[in-house]
């Protein structure tokens, strides 16, 4: 029978329910148990694809064309399993499906209630994954914190869902905070106990407890929370910041937090395998042979979370080299004002990821000239190809007011235009190329060199592409057409001849890179930084 870890968070957001999730996969994979990852999401949108990187962060893309939350790539990054549309659920989504049902005539004349239809749903979007994946352990994250008036139902469903599994089936998890006050010199407990004590009153009883906290606290203090918030003393689990987060599996490997799980889950394994891990990441992040700075030129970068899948896929290709990543992080329209020369000088490589909007656009074909004319090695992320080929247009073929129609509708050279398709599209959610197609590559190019392909598979999450009009004339001038989607000759790679690396693709590689499994752009393009100092 399928076993059940449901992962909650109290006291306040931001504790890292994704990352713990995600290692507690890594620790049970590495024990040779087949499991999967659900991220229950309490806001009413249907999925994040139409919110702005401020209020949400990133948009993670999966192979099937889902825009979902960001922990998904925590999940595929830590685990390396692929997820689906299935593994993020939203309010949004259960209620429009509920309310799509009750339209139909389903319920056949009921009253529709938040118990038990919306409950039902969310306890059949929990339970599908069992059937449809064949899995050991499902491990389905609540996101919010508890206490939010959204998240009800979803606790609720969960409350329910335990008690239909029976004993020994089912685990709740527990994020919370224990803050140190530092004129008190103390850790303080009743954040922990407040939040524990709430969840109780929905009907959840945590059997473990993952503790954040900035200093190590003693055995009296894990004594205290146990007892006060009624669980065993070694489930309480201190969540010590660490110097990289893929420390994090480590840290609860160390703490038996894998056997705790096993025995409540009355599971049994072999001991774990973490040893690649270990090495090849943990200790090679840490304890970098070798330093390079990459500027990644952007409209969102005072988020972190808004270039997250980025950020951690330069990691990712530092790690292939041995190498830290330096990230600078440049603000794109801000570019223009403080000047290319002060924001990019001394950069190793330089990155332009994808975007919407006009804002920052030229502070973005300020610095793709820089790297072009400078010779340092340039990777374009979807708008940051669009934003390589305008550039391109303008200062080296020669096509004054070269454009995106996204940017100009009534630009003289649109060499980058909207799909045919998307011109008859109207609704906003869900409506662009999306998901995983596939590219033919050019031989004798870096892109194919990267790879070691001919063909590839990539994520696409956009509406504009290269205008092949204009194909012939970029080509004379030497930028070259890498790769393509041949079915609908979609342009989906350009580097230059004539440079030390210079590549730029519409789609996102970012998605598919993994800690063990370097994307091989990124880790192409770190190489080239890292070889060019």
């Amino acid at each position: 029978m399928t076993k059940y870890i449901f992962v909650t968070g109290g006291v306040v957001s931001s504790l890292g329910k994704g990352i713990a999730s995600a290692s507690i996969g890594l620790l049970l994979k590495s024990r040779g148990f087949k499991v999967t990852i659900q991220k229950l999401d309490p806001y009413i949108n249907v999925d994040p694809g139409t919110m702005s990187p401020y209020q949400h962060g990133e948009v993670y893309v999966t192979e099937d064309g889902a825009e979902t939350d960001l922990d998904l790539g925590h999940y595929e990054r830590f685990t390396g399993l692929t997820m689906t549309q299935d593994n993020n659920v939203t309010a949004g989504r259960i209620y429009y499906s509920v309310i799509a049902k009750e339209r139909r005539g389903e319920y056949l004349g009921k009253t529709v209630q938040v118990v038990p239809h919306i409950t039902d749903a969310i306890k059949a979007s929990i339970t599908k994954l069992a059937s449809k994946d064949h899995v050991d352990v499902v491990i389905v994250e609540v996101g919010g914190t508890v206490g939010d008036i959204e998240g009800l139902p979803f606790l609720e469903a969960i409350r329910q869902l335990r008690n239909e599994l029976g004993r020994g089936n089912a685990l709740n998890i527990h994020l919370t905070l224990v803050p140190y006050i530092k004129a008190a010199e103390e850790l303080k407990t009743k954040p922990t106990q407040h939040s524990v004590g709430k969840l109780r009153e929905i009907g959840l009883q945590p059997e473990v407890l993952i503790c954040r906290t900035e200093k190590p606290f003693s055995e009296m203090v894990r004594q205290k929370i146990a007892q006060f918030c009624n669980v065993e003393p070694d489930a309480v689990i201190q969540a010590l910041d660490v110097a990289d987060i893929y420390e994090v599996p480590l840290l609860f490997n160390r703490q038996r937090l894998d056997e705790t799980i096993l025995r409540h889950l009355g599971l049994a394994s072999a001991a774990h395998d973490l040893v690649e891990w270990r090495t090849r990441v943990v200790e090679r992040a840490v304890n970098p042979k070798r330093r390079v700075t990459i500027a990644v030129v952007g409209k969102y970068v005072q988020l972190q979370d808004a270039y997250k899948s980025i950020y951690e896929a330069l990691r990712h290709g530092g790690l292939a080299h041995e190498a830290a990543v330096d990230i600078r992080k440049v603000d794109a329209e801000k570019l223009t004002k403080d000047g290319v020369e002060e924001a990019l000088s001394g950069a190793d490589g330089i990155l332009v990821p994808g975007g919407f909007g006009h804002r920052g656009i030229e502070g973005k074909l300020e610095a793709i000239t820089f790297a072009r004319q400078r010779e340092i090695p340039y990777f374009g992320l979807c708008l940051g190809m669009q934003c390589a080929v305008i550039e391109f247009a303008r200062n080296v073929v020669g096509l004054k007011g070269a454009n995106s129609t996204e940017f100009d509708a009534t630009t003289p050279h649109p060499v980058i235009s909207l799909l045919e398709e998307q011109k008859r599209v109207t609704d906003l959610g869900g409506t662009m190329r999306l998901g995983a197609y596939a590219c033919r590559l050019q031989k004798g190019t870096k892109a194919a060199e990267a790879y070691g392909a001919a063909e590839i598979r990539e994520r696409h999450r956009h509406r504009y592409e290269f205008n092949n009009t204009y194909r012939e004339a970029f080509a004379k001038q030497g930028m070259m057409v890498s790769g393509r989607y041949e079915p609908a000759d979609l342009v989906e790679l350009v580097e230059l001849r004539d440079h030390p690396w210079f590549v730029a693709c519409q789609y996102h590689p970012e998605f598919r890179s993994r800690p063990l499994e370097p994307h091989p752009l990124f880790q192409a393009f770190v190489g080239a930084c890292v070889h060019d100092r």
